[in-house]
């Protein structure tokens, strides 16, 4: 098995696509994870890239948030669409990363992608909050491989 395969178990998976599902039912803004085993870009770059791979630059309000990760390099990258960086400032993301990295530097990556999912939720509820006609724009499913 390779490290795309073992990275996160099926259950680990379904609790994550939960996390999103649940982050989701109070805002408008959508959110999804990726995961890959490697990439030669830099980190920042192959999200941005991943995030428009994805079609998520197409949401109406332009407030999807990809949380990128390449396993076998130990690295991950978040990424907002203009519409959220547009309202949130400059640190807001750093906050994100930094939750996320502390768990993972502990080898708790379920927990790590989870939490980073609760606090781009946080922006997400504050600046675009959920309305009675939002409708689920992109898959809440974890993507995988290259894109």
């Amino acid at each position: 098995m390779n490290s795309l395969e073992t990275f996160l178990s099926t259950e680990e998976e379904q609790e994550v696509v939960s996390a999103i599902r649940m982050a989701e039912k109070n805002t408008s803004g959508e959110i999804r994870v990726h995961i890959e085993r490697n990439t030669t870009e830099p980190i920042d770059s192959r999200a941005k890239f991943v995030f428009h791979a994805l079609k998520m630059d197409n949401t109406k309000l332009e407030n999807g948030v990809l949380i990128y990760i390449a396993v076998d390099n130990k690295k991950f990258g978040i990424y907002g669409d203009k519409g959220i960086d547009k309202k949130v400032d400059s640190t807001f993301w750093d906050k994100t990363r930094d939750v996320m990295q502390r768990h993972f530097k502990a080898g708790a990556f379920k927990t790590g992608i989870i939490e980073g999912i609760k606090s781009a939720s946080e922006a997400l509820e504050k600046f675009f909050p959920w309305q009675t006609d939002d409708q689920d724009e992109l898959s809440n499913e974890i993507s995988k491989g290259e894109v």
